[in-house]
């Protein structure tokens, strides 16, 4: 089973949920943090790391010899990351989405892919639970191509669990897509309530089934809540507003290591999911 931990917006405790629902399985459990942007479940599941993989994607290399400057090329890429002008050929790597079709058009075969360093992906241990994630290139603007990357790791025969990155864009929707479940976290107030209408409209139109944690639920008003009971969204767990957690957290240790009887609430909010997803 594929669960992947979402939120409209960062800082809601996104990562704490993921963390501690990994730990709590123990045993054939994955964790993928597709947060390539700025991954940090490592600091808190604190795997021990084989050396890193060079990731790279395609994009065009043109040989001017042979290019007639017919133009195909540029008329094909949807997102201009290449374009004929008199006697040159001028290509923009961070547009290219290396969907091929410039190489596979051009007449003169004067186009060949080459390899562009998108980021890393690590992959490491600790215990029960096998963890990996990507780490993007500094000045890399997308990410979505690492992010399938790190997801052709994923093992079919484990529980795993996918921190997503914050928001309702591209990258959110690479990571979360083909999931068995969403877990969305939120908290009890304006901004919570608005993101999370926004994360919900995402999941419904990919068609995944759905839950919602509340963190720091003691904060705030009801409005999530009245919310979730109007659309008919299940709120799966609640965890209150508490100083050592988020001093905890600072320290890199999890709220289960913190509270052990977390662990048996993780156990059953898991339980819940699988019932769920299988419903």
């Amino acid at each position: 089973m594929i669960i992947s931990i979402a939120s409209g917006k960062g800082g809601t405790g996104k990562t704490t949920v993921a963390v501690n629902l990994a730990l709590s399985l123990e045993n054939n459990v994955q964790y993928l943090d597709c947060d390539v942007e700025e991954p940090n479940g490592h600091i808190f599941i604190k795997p021990e790391f084989q050396p890193p993989i060079t990731v790279g994607t395609p994009i065009p290399e043109v040989d001017k010899s042979k290019c007639s400057y017919c133009g195909k090329c540029g008329e094909i890429c949807q997102y201009n990351a290449i374009l004929v002008i008199k006697n040159n050929v001028l290509v923009f790597p961070e547009l290219c989405h290396s969907c091929a079709g410039c190489w596979l058009v051009c007449p003169e075969d004067a186009i060949s892919p080459i390899e562009r360093e998108l980021g890393i992906i690590e992959q490491g241990n600790n215990g029960g639970v096998e963890f990996i994630h990507g780490k993007l290139r500094i000045g890399e603007a997308m990410s979505p191509p690492l992010i399938r990357k790190v997801k052709e790791k994923i093992d079919p025969a484990k529980t795993v669990i996918i921190d997503a990155p914050p928001g309702t864009s591209c990258p959110v929707i690479e990571s979360i897509k083909k999931s068995d479940f969403i877990l969305l976290v939120t908290e009890p107030t304006p901004f919570g309530l608005n993101d999370l209408k926004l994360a919900v409209e995402m999941v419904r139109s990919l068609k995944l089934k759905l839950g919602v944690i509340i963190n720091r639920s003691d904060v705030g008003n009801d409005e999530v809540r009245d919310y979730c009971a109007e659309e008919n969204i299940p709120i799966l767990m609640e965890i209150k507003n508490d100083r050592k957690i988020a001093e905890a957290y600072s320290r890199g240790v999890p709220l289960v290591a913190l509270y052990p009887e977390y662990r048996a609430k993780f156990q059953t909010l898991y339980h819940d999911i699988e019932r769920r997803a299988g419903a």
